[in-house]
């Protein structure tokens, strides 16, 4: 973090959810710079608790967090040509809406920036197994300062440092996204569990840092294709 912060500066910036992870990032890099640049991708179908815990987290560190929206004519055709909760219909719909209102408006963010922070962890699933510290990703580098750290680590340095921490834990919650993505998950079960619950042997990404399956990305560039014409 103290590298990324010394070597990118102002085009350096935190992405975070507000999970653990990104909230020990932010710890950190506050810690180095007070004014470190953060942002959040707000979609538009974020948790109740999850827009008033930014507040708490602006107040807590005395910075101000970028809400990076969807464009509001893409949401708009999505829905009028699959519904408002396409993402129960398959696994296609679901990765449209998460590019729809979470990839491209991301993307557009990049385009801003040299390098950007995020909170993977290599144990937090299978896909993220082979997560480099940091890797040079469509023309941005994207650091990972806590690529090798344990759940456990985590939850230390956030308990040891007073880190806020997303009252949907307290639920059950293990993975924290969008509300109608995401719910409470047993104890024993995977980190990313409770994330589209309802799709049986389907990544738990929503494309932001790792593909899907070829047959269900060929089907997604053809849904977001149309959306994308509409609005042209």
């Amino acid at each position: 973090m103290a590298w990324a912060v010394d070597t990118f500066g102002e085009s350096l910036a935190i992405s975070t959810s507000f999970q653990k992870e990104g909230m020990v990032a932010i710890d950190m890099a506050v810690r180095l710079k007070p004014d470190i640049r953060v942002f959040t991708l707000d979609t538009g179908l974020l948790h109740r608790e999850t827009v008033l815990f930014m507040e708490t987290v602006e107040n807590h560190y005395g910075i101000r967090i970028e809400r990076v929206r969807p464009d509001p004519c893409e949401v708009a055709e999505m829905v009028e040509r699959h519904g408002p909760e396409l993402f129960y219909t398959d696994v296609p719909r679901r990765m449209l809406c998460c590019h729809i209102r979470k990839v491209r408006p991301l993307e557009r963010k990049l385009a801003s920036l040299s390098a950007w922070v995020t909170g993977l962890r290599r144990s937090q699933n299978e896909s993220r197994a082979g997560v480099p510290k940091v890797a040079f990703d469509g023309g941005v580098y994207k650091i990972s300062p806590l690529a090798d750290w344990t759940r456990e680590q985590v939850e230390d340095y956030a308990r040891f440092n007073n880190v806020p921490v997303h009252p949907l834990y307290a639920s059950g919650f293990q993975s924290i996204g969008c509300g109608p993505c995401t719910r409470a998950a047993g104890k024993h079960e995977g980190e990313r569990a409770g994330r589209w619950w309802w799709e049986r042997d389907a990544h738990k990404e929503c494309g932001i840092h790792f593909s899907a399956n070829g047959k269900a990305e060929r089907e997604v560039d053809v849904l977001l294709r149309e959306i994308v014409d509409a609005k042209s």
